[in-house]
């Protein structure tokens, strides 16, 4: 009765406009942390976050969550968001990676202004906040080896044991972490530990170490140090000199928390301090599926050549996604509807693709490519004529307008498309049979020419001149329509068929004596000579179409005004689609 109400207000007051809100999506536990501080004026009302990279690897998939995170935060509440770089560790380090990661934070439509930091900005005053905890007697240099500092640890069940350096005085620990900073002993001789508890149930607040002895150079300080301060000991310092409110971290960093506020409880009350105390929250990280998101194991796949380089299209990292053909707006649009948990779990990467594929469908131009072609002859259409045929570039807009797509006496259509002995339900082109050509013509097939070994060469057809357009003259009706692409017009590519890089949903799965890459796809790349459609001849890198009825394809890097080289992004199939409908 309501909706019979309100249906007949509709009819007979047409003018009449419904206020209808849709409903507003639910604040995730970061965004009420972050709202109730806002209320509460914490922090006199500022909002600053960061996003702390190494710059030891690309970024990958799982980072552009972190990204979107720490960036939207920030725009969402009218803050800022600083890029660090964790580079405390030279030996990993390296310029080309700083280069990547900041090239792939504005390929992600996000920007840090003037906000570029390097850890090694504060190793100065790290290394004297260092100095603070030893006068405070919370501090000592340890001659343990790092085995030696591992073994003594315990375990979770077990408490660890006291490093007999663990009594050295405050004047002997001040002299020795200045000779250690003054190169006056090898790497990995001493090592400066904060003093805290060998037998806390958290294992990471058993003496861990700040600084270890490196001589090696730095990407940006050279050789003017010889320690570098662990991360733990430089990521909360860092967060408190540049005044973040608010430390996101993914969860694996939650049992790092206690030490994190253990290290700025030292520090707070030297003079020099006055800023608002920072804190850390963890969120869940990213996993995939058929996904490795370890950078150790996603060097050792590049450097062992299993993958072209960190932007092989088959990688997860923002690089191989992007040459492979994502967008921007499918990530966000990725990483906004995974959301924001408390708890660890996969995204299955058919929904990545979803996503892709729904902003693909709404951007991306149609073309008509043959990747496995068959020659087809229409022998009652005039020798060396050719039509020029209007055709939709995307029926999603219609802003996108038409081109002209040419026809002409030889065709090349799927191989897949035609059978000489069909099944029932095959509804594309056999012997006898008449089809559709998308946007052309119906045609029939006539004769099957083979060659010597019996497999099919080429089709002879005939077709309807009064079908223009693909549509019916008298009214009859066909139920295959095939795309096509003019043999004397159509571009020559090579096609690269990219799939998944592993076969197993989990490649940590593995038989005791293999590791990883045992399951590797064999198959995660072919590549095939294809025949595209003459518009794609002023395609440039980075370019994306749909295939119409083969799928998402860009134009790859590779590409040369003498060979275009054409990247297969996402099939058509919606997998991940099909199984939420079902449920």
């Amino acid at each position: 009765m309501f909706f019979n109400t309100i249906a007949q207000i509709i009819v007979t007051q047409p003018d009449l406009k419904m206020n209808i809100e849709e409903p507003k999506k639910p604040l995730n536990f970061i965004e009420e942390i972050i709202e109730k501080d806002l209320k509460n004026k914490k922090h006199n009302g500022k909002i600053l976050t960061r996003f702390p990279p190494e710059p030891n690897g690309y970024l990958h998939i799982g980072h552009a969550k972190s990204i979107c995170l720490n960036f939207g935060m920030a725009q969402k509440y009218g803050g800022k968001c600083n890029l660090r770089f964790d580079d405390t560790n030279p030996v990993k380090e390296d310029v080309e990676y700083v280069d990547s990661i900041k090239e792939d934070i504005h390929w992600l439509g996000f920007d840090w202004e003037d906000r570029e930091f390097y850890a090694s900005d504060y190793f100065n005053q790290l290394y004297e906040w260092a100095k603070l905890l030893i006068k405070k007697g919370v501090a000592y240099v340890d001659d343990h080896s790092a085995d030696e500092v591992s073994a003594t640890r315990g375990t979770p069940t077990l408490p660890g044991q006291e490093s007999p350096f663990r009594k050295r005085s405050v004047e002997e620990n001040l002299d020795l972490f200045e000779k250690m900073k003054n190169g006056d002993f090898p790497d990995g001789t001493k090592v400066l530990r904060a003093k805290i508890d060998m037998a806390s149930p958290n294992m990471h607040m058993r003496d861990p170490v700040m600084y270890r002895i490196k001589h090696a150079s730095h990407h940006r300080t050279g050789d003017v140090w010889c320690i570098y301060p662990m991360y733990d000991f430089a990521h909360g310092q860092s967060d408190f000199i540049e005044g973040i409110t608010h430390s996101l971290c993914t969860l694996e960093f939650e049992v790092h928390r206690p030490l994190y506020d253990w290290f700025l409880d030292h520090i707070i009350d030297s003079p020099e301090v006055n800023r608002s105390r920072t804190h850390q929250f963890e969120f869940a990280r990213l996993n995939l599926n058929y996904t490795v998101m370890s950078k150790r194991l996603l060097l050792q796949l590049v450097r062992d050549g299993h993958v072209n380089g960190w932007d092989d299209p088959r990688m997860p990292t923002i690089s191989g996604l992007r040459r492979r053909g994502f967008t921007p707006e499918a990530i966000r649009d990725f990483a906004d509807r995974v959301g924001v948990a408390k708890r660890e779990n996969v995204i299955d990467v058919d929904f990545l693709e979803h996503c892709l594929r729904e902003d693909l469908n709404k951007r991306a131009h149609r073309i008509m490519g043959v990747l496995n072609p068959l020659k087809v002859v229409i022998e009652n259409y005039p020798e060396g004529e050719t039509d020029e045929l209007e055709a939709i570039n995307n029926p999603e807009d219609d802003t996108m307008g038409t081109r002209n797509v040419p026809f002409s006496k030889v065709l090349y259509i799927e191989q897949e498309d035609f059978m000489e002995d069909p099944p029932k339900k095959f509804f594309r082109l056999a012997p006898g049979r008449e089809v559709r050509l998308r946007y052309a013509y119906f045609i029939t097939c006539k004769e099957v020419i083979k060659d010597k070994e019996g497999n099919i060469s080429e089709i002879i057809c005939t077709y309807d001149p009064a079908s223009r357009g693909g549509n019916s003259p008298d009214g009859r009706k066909v139920k295959g329509t095939l795309h096509w692409v003019s043999a004397q017009h159509a571009v020559k590519a090579e096609v690269r068929l990219y799939d998944r890089l592993f076969v197993k949903e989990d490649p940590y799965e593995y038989k005791e004596g293999e590791n990883f890459l045992s399951n590797l796809n064999p198959e995660s790349l072919k590549t095939t000579e294809g025949y595209i459609e003459p518009s794609v001849k002023s395609a440039q890198p980075g370019d994306k179409f749909q295939f119409e009825r083969l799928g998402y394809f860009c134009v790859d890097p590779d590409s040369t005004p003498d060979k275009l080289v054409i990247n297969r992004t996402v099939t058509l199939k919606d997998s991940w689609a099909k199984m939420t409908n079902k449920s």
